[in-house]
């Protein structure tokens, strides 16, 4: 009877381990199958605003086989520029006269020796305004330059079109992250509802960043070529699920 109480109560106790081992496991997935009832939702935002500054740069070249007369027509050219951007409304805490830049072709090395002129430069002016319809205006209105002799560049960085910028989008940002926060909640309680389920409290949040495009239709960031801009916001939320 002994024999059969030491064989017996080890495997008794055993078994009751392989119970409560077996329940603590199952307690242990419901638990886990439970926390793993989340929600991942994006909130998107949108709002259509204006630019609030632009830099225009206005490029010109001059040729000739004489350095000191490339060096005079830039300069004149310079100031015509000045007095025209003066002309359209601008200060001259605006206007920015850039260096003159002036090459000899000849006196580069392995340059070509067969050269129409043997002199080329380069200046510009530029202009800062946060009056972007004035500079809009003014970047239309350019042919009296040109009917006076001033050879406009509109290649490289230092010529071209206007660009738009937006400075004050940190104004506007609590606004589109307010809106993409209710755009997801009311995202999660659809679904929520669609599949039957309660939506729990916000877990985790990640504002993402804000895109500023352009308004001509365009999916990628702002090339500032136009006034007009979009900002965007798309954020991340996880909600738990009851």
């Amino acid at each position: 009877m002994a024999l059969f109480r030491e064989k017996t109560f080890p495997a008794i106790v055993i078994a009751v381990g392989l119970v409560v081992a077996g329940w603590s496991v199952g307690e242990g997935l419901k638990s886990f199958r439970q926390a793993d009832r989340f929600l991942t939702i994006k909130g998107l935002a949108e709002q259509d605003v204006k630019s609030d500054f632009a830099i225009w740069t206005l490029s010109f070249r001059r040729a000739a086989n004489n350095y000191d007369e490339v060096r005079r027509q830039l300069t004149d050219d310079r100031e015509a520029v000045v007095s025209f951007l003066l002309s359209q409304g601008f200060s001259l805490a605006d206007i920015e006269r850039r260096p003159l830049q002036i090459t000899d072709l000849l006196a580069r090395d392995f340059g070509q020796q067969d050269v129409a002129f043997r002199y080329t430069g380069q200046a510009a002016v530029t202009v800062r305004s946060m009056d972007v319809d004035a500079v809009a205006k003014a970047a239309t209105s350019i042919d009296p330059l040109i009917q006076q002799g001033v050879q406009m560049s509109q290649e490289g960085p230092m010529g071209g079109s206007p660009r738009y910028l937006l400075r004050g989008f940190n104004d506007i940002k609590p606004v589109l992250l307010e809106q993409a926060v209710k755009n997801a909640a009311e995202q999660a309680q659809k679904f929520a509802a669609d599949a039957g389920a309660h939506l729990g409290d916000l877990r985790r949040a990640n504002q993402g960043s804000i895109q500023i495009l352009d308004d001509d239709g365009g999916d990628g960031y702002s090339s500032g070529q136009t006034i007009g801009k979009r900002l965007r916001v798309v954020s991340t939320f996880v909600y738990s699920l009851d």
